[in-house]
């Protein structure tokens, strides 16, 4: 390949062709991220717990233009992402993208009376049940069906980089342990031209994670952006480029990297809470 003209550009981050599955697609990231899989000529498979959120932002795709499918599934259900994948293989057509996106919070932080001391079994299960185990299940489900040129994406977050007295203690550990098992995996699947590589959002407005359930407030937003070299939360459109290059052919030479996209908040490492 030579050097991309000008005319060629478009090429970078044309997925036609390409059946991408997004787990946890039903809010938030995920749904950003299936969003602007389609726009860039995707077939997209939308999956979530809840079987009216999937169907409501499939039926948003395909009204915006593109194609979509939507699917209920528990992703720390064991087997249930073999299941939906052989599903999906037979109904919609083999997967040449998976992403790897559901997550919960689980709790409060430390700066919100979230303490060690007072933390609960069933909190902490429930969190390593979707964030690790979950992603683990979703990506050896993506990998016994995946060919040669295929994408795996994992989202992970900056609190697997770094201390966060914002989220909660299982959290940080769960995603930690995502980022080592993306670069394991990426090790193993690139002789079979399979890349994986993984997202780590910092705070971001807009996802159930970063919000809770309901808006935040002016007050919680302005604190998280004194966290911020560029001042504000991330928006879904800030990360919907990042995800977009990581599984497009733009990135056809990345593989077990980590893309931080939080504003520089990593490279502030002087910062006190």
């Amino acid at each position: 390949m030579g050097i991309v003209t000008a005319a060629g550009l478009p090429a970078l981050t044309d997925l036609s062709g390409d059946v991408v599955v997004v787990t946890g697609a039903s809010s938030g990231i995920g749904q950003a991220a299936a969003e602007v899989y389609a726009a860039a000529g995707a077939v997209v498979v939308v999956l979530g717990r809840s079987a009216s959120r999937v169907a409501d932002v499939a039926a948003g795709i395909v009204a915006a233009g593109g194609s979509a499918h939507g699917y209920a599934v528990d992703v720390s259900e064991r087997g249930a992402m073999d299941a939906v994948l052989t599903r999906i293989v037979d109904e919609v057509g083999r997967p040449t993208v998976v992403v790897a996106n559901a997550g919960i919070a689980g709790g409060a932080s430390y700066r919100a009376d979230g303490r060690i001391a007072d933390y609960t079994d069933a909190e902490w299960d429930e969190v390593l049940a979707t964030n690790l185990t979950g992603t683990f299940e979703t990506v050896r489900a993506a990998a016994r069906v995946l060919e040669p040129g295929g994408r795996i994406l994992v989202t992970a977050s900056t609190a697997g980089l770094r201390t966060d007295p914002m989220v909660s203690y299982a959290y940080v550990t769960t995603k930690a342990g995502i980022l080592n098992l993306v670069r394991q995996l990426a090790l193993e699947l690139a002789p079979r031209g399979i890349r994986v590589n993984a997202i780590a959002p910092g705070p971001f407005k807009g996802t159930r994670i970063g919000d809770g359930k309901t808006e935040i407030t002016p007050e919680q937003e302005a604190g998280w952006a004194e966290t911020i070299p560029l001042g504000r939360m991330g928006t879904m459109a800030d990360v919907q480029g990042p995800m977009l290059f990581l599984v497009s052919p733009a990135a056809s030479f990345v593989t077990g990297a980590i893309l931080a996209v939080d504003g520089g908040a990593l490279a502030l490492s002087h910062i006190g809470f």
